[in-house]
């Protein structure tokens, strides 16, 4: 029998497992805790908890541990965990998931600078259109109050014509259009949860 379905005789348990599979359609009940996720995942040795384990605390509704773990925060979504699960289980996705649900609810990232490198990010592309390097640098120093780390090697990077001081806003009008109607569907989605 194929995972897709067998997914749908294995309910969920938990109202976390609940929320992932309702709010962004995978079931992590299909998980069976092989640990392919974790032995593929390039960053594995820097996570609190590997990947299964993540999502079996997801799977039994252990919201403290999902939502104050390092594991989500870290996930680099290269996708290597989905692609060699072989229960077809998005763990990417539920990586995703589990950011967003920590925000909404409330809770204080683990790894505030990767939330800060994010938002920068994000910023970045929704004003230019695509990502500005220098802009995206000083947006985030200013958010972590990180202002001297890495400065040699910004140094060097300037010497060497990697890093533009000007930015391209090629597209910037397509992309905030684009970051518009992802809010409006947002919002449609929390209005319906």
């Amino acid at each position: 029998m194929s995972a897709v379905r067998s997914a749908a005789a294995v309910k969920p348990s938990s109202g976390l497992a609940t929320l992932v599979l309702d709010g962004f359609g995978t079931n992590v009940n299909m998980c069976f805790q092989c640990g392919r996720c974790a032995a593929g995942c390039p960053i594995a040795y820097a996570m609190d908890y590997a990947p299964a384990q993540l999502i079996h605390a997801l799977r039994l509704g252990m919201e403290d541990v999902v939502f104050n773990s390092r594991t989500m925060w870290l996930c680099a979504a290269c996708e290597t965990c989905t692609t060699r699960c072989p229960q077809e289980v998005d763990i990417a996705k539920v990586m995703d998931a589990a950011k967003i649900l920590a925000v909404r609810r409330g809770f204080k990232p683990a790894m505030s600078s990767v939330r800060a490198f994010h938002q920068a990010a994000m910023a970045n592309i929704k004003r230019f259109g695509r990502m500005w390097e220098a802009g995206m640098i000083v947006s985030l120093k200013l958010r972590t109050g990180d202002y001297f780390k890495d400065m040699d090697l910004g140094k060097r990077m300037l010497r060497k014509g990697k890093l533009k001081l000007l930015p391209s806003f090629t597209g910037s009008r397509r992309a905030g259009r684009i970051f518009s109607r992802v809010k409006s569907v947002e919002r449609e989605e929390i209005e319906q949860s």
